[in-house]
């Protein structure tokens, strides 16, 4: 017969399973549906990362993540009233894991994360042309339950700074920029150094003796 706390543990294990898939499902989606209006970034260690890697100017970065704050923030307001002023959770760092512990843990998802987006979407020679937003979320998802013991692994600014504005919870907030701002352009800077294809050459038309 199973015991109170095996029961409660499966049944965390099922919400936190459910959460994941959420996510990813979302990201994927939000992704594929934006990709063609601004590149469905949603994210500014997106933003920032793929700034770095010049694929978007440092103007239009600025504008695109004020609008994700403004969106995150706007966002969690709106969930409050939908249901009646209840709390919206903010991320904090799971019992036992320090400040620094969750900026590394928040750099090494965020890593994985821009690693994901360089290799199945930007890179000319990704095997599955148009399923790099499927891809990426199903990243998302695998890295909320990987991260849910150590930082919740919010890869993204945004998402972390919308519930902190609607709660007034700021505790260890700033993990939550420092490491994504860190793992995202970091990211960008491996694999543009050492796994990007080369962008291609035409030779010159052959000349022809007059």
């Amino acid at each position: 017969m199973t015991d109170g706390a095996t029961t409660k543990g499966s049944t965390a294990g099922g919400d936190l399973t459910a959460v994941a898939l959420g996510q990813a499902l979302v990201v994927a989606v939000i992704a594929t549906a934006g990709f063609h209006i601004s590149g469905g970034h949603v994210n500014p260690a997106v933003t920032l990362s793929l700034a770095v890697g010049g694929h978007v100017t440092l103007f239009r970065s600025s504008l695109y993540i004020a609008a994700q704050m403004l969106a995150s923030s706007a966002a969690c307001f709106l969930l409050r009233w939908l249901t009646g002023g209840l709390a919206t959770p903010v991320h904090a760092l799971a019992e036992g894991v320090g400040p620094l512990q969750g900026v590394v843990a928040e750099a090494v998802f965020t890593f994985s994360l821009l690693f994901v987006i360089y290799a199945t979407i930007l890179d000319p020679r990704k095997l599955l042309p148009g399923a790099g937003p499927l891809l990426t979320g199903l990243l998302v998802g695998a890295n909320s339950v990987a991260g849910a013991a150590l930082s919740g692994a919010s890869m993204n600014p945004a998402r972390s700074f919308g519930p902190a504005v609607a709660s007034g919870v700021w505790t260890h907030h700033w993990v939550y920029w420092v490491g994504p701002l860190a793992g995202g352009p970091l990211a960008v800077l491996v694999y543009e150094c050492c796994f990007m294809a080369a962008a291609p050459t035409h030779d010159l038309l052959p000349q022809q003796d007059p």
